[in-house]
């Protein structure tokens, strides 16, 4: 990460924090008078091939003792009724604030992968994480609602991971290089306002 990107994500980061303090504040007295604790959920993800970090997030799901995979249609039925609306304006990604902070996460770059797919696929994530991921990037603004469709179709957790496998891989990250190529802070703020667009269009 060169340093212009990291201080425009310490700059940004710690003037959301500001700003959006007390919705984050609200939403965690909200989050735990309807569903309880946990109030967060914390996810191995891998910011570099070899070093993981725990990705933060408002709790969307009922509990489990094993989690492993991709979402699909095989976990639909533990999202709750608040972790739907959550989801549905990405307001439970607020708590990676904090991941930016800490330097895990830059504000645009590919999402952070789970380990079992940086080791099945370490040709494809030993180029794309030469990049910072992040919380939005040219891959989740192109291919995340297409990404979302071929999920909930799959009924199990096998179909789930083969269609993720097969057709979400490769094709992100083909948009994760393209964006590695092109990267610059011009790129990245408009990068950013697509996503805040997408957002207020989303339903």
């Amino acid at each position: 990460m060169t340093w212009r990107k990291r201080i425009f994500d310490l700059f940004f980061a710690s003037l959301l924090v500001l700003i959006l303090g007390p919705i984050i504040l609200f939403l965690v007295a909200y989050i735990y008078l309807k569903q309880g604790r946990p109030l967060f959920y914390v996810a191995e993800r891998m910011k570099t091939p070899e070093q993981p970090f725990g990705l933060i997030k408002f709790r969307t799901m009922t509990v489990v003792d094993e989690d492993q995979g991709v979402s699909g249609a095989n976990k639909a039925s533990r999202v709750t009724p608040l972790g739907a609306k959550l989801r549905s304006k990405r307001l439970d990604e607020f708590p990676q604030l904090w991941n930016i902070l800490k330097g895990d996460l830059s504000f645009v770059g590919p999402r952070p992968p789970l380990r079992e797919y940086v080791e099945r696929f370490p040709d494809i994530y030993g180029e794309v994480l030469k990049s910072r991921p992040g919380v939005t990037g040219l891959a989740t603004i192109r291919f995340h609602k297409h990404e979302e469709r071929l999920l909930s179709a799959c009924e199990t957790a096998e179909a789930t991971d083969d269609v993720y496998c097969r057709i979400c891989v490769p094709r992100k990250a083909k948009l994760d290089l393209i964006y590695q190529r092109n990267q610059n802070v011009c790129y990245d703020f408009d990068l950013v306002f697509q996503t805040i667009g997408n957002l207020f269009r989303r339903g």
